[in-house]
């Protein structure tokens, strides 16, 4: 299973690398791919517990948000606003003709456009700063590291239940392995990129971000659990040999975004460039 985890990493980095490097319209289209899948991965987990979300709205609403945002970002509230009508309005008719759960349809709806295309589009976000190639790295890396370093210790030594409900193999050792791997790492990250003239950033904001993110990216991870433990799947797809779904891959980054574009803004308000 580690192999097979391991040559699917690698062949996803081979893709994804070269367009986070070029930016612009390839890792717009990326990111979209990803968010896209993922949405649709949410739709049918939504559908196996027989609601009936809106699944072309909420892909293309997906889509259409993160288009928004990266193209034309004065529109994105507005499209944001139009999907979520748009959305009320069908699951009307729907209730209309005899559909009773209309309303927790439509819930669902707005969450998957939301949670998936709103809060996923501070991928970009981060991007687009100057920079923007080191900051996304300075905020995915240490997650992932922590990511890592839970799931070694969690396996080795994990002895008190994270979350026994929504995902039982974590445990509260590997959560603060993961803590303290993934503010090493931001610390790390941040001497490498001053060290190389690839970001002007101290290693004290290294150590501010991968704090943070470690210790609250867990959040996202569980959250997509609590999809997966309603349905009763353990995966919320079967895209990416030994990792599952999009779904699954994308969960701690949307949080890992979400928090750091913010976090990284602060920091820059802080030192005043």
């Amino acid at each position: 299973m580690l192999a097979r985890r391991v040559v699917t990493a690698v062949i996803l980095a081979a893709v994804g690398l070269p367009a986070i490097f070029v930016g612009g319209i390839p890792y717009l289209l990326l990111i979209a791919f990803f968010l896209g899948v993922a949405s649709w991965e949410y739709s049918r987990l939504c559908r196996r517990a027989h609601y009936q979300p809106l699944s072309v709205l909420t892909v293309g609403g997906v889509l259409a948000i993160l288009t928004a945002r990266a193209l034309f970002p004065l529109w994105a509230e507005e499209t944001l606003t139009v999907l979520v009508l748009l959305a009320m309005g069908i699951h009307l008719m729907r209730y209309e003709r005899g559909r009773d759960e209309a309303a927790l349809d439509f819930a669902l709806t707005v969450g998957g456009i939301v949670y998936l295309g709103w809060v996923g589009a501070y991928l970009l976000d981060v991007r687009n700063l100057p920079g923007g190639i080191w900051w996304l790295f300075l905020v995915l890396l240490p997650v992932w590291l922590a990511d890592s370093g839970a799931y070694f210790v969690g396996v080795r030594w994990g002895r008190h239940r994270l979350s026994p409900r929504l995902s039982p193999k974590k445990s509260w050792e590997g959560y603060w392995a993961g803590v303290v791997v993934g503010t090493l790492g931001g610390v790390l990250f941040a001497w490498l990129w001053k060290r190389f003239d690839l970001l002007d950033v101290p290693m004290w904001s290294g150590a501010i971000i991968g704090l943070v993110l470690s210790l609250f990216t867990t959040l996202g991870d569980l959250g997509e659990s609590m999809f997966k433990r309603w349905v009763g799947v353990k995966d919320s797809g079967n895209l990416f040999p030994g990792h599952g779904g999009v779904f699954d891959r994308v969960d701690s980054w949307l949080w890992a975004a979400a928090l750091g574009y913010p976090l990284v803004l602060w920091l820059q308000h802080v030192r005043g460039f």
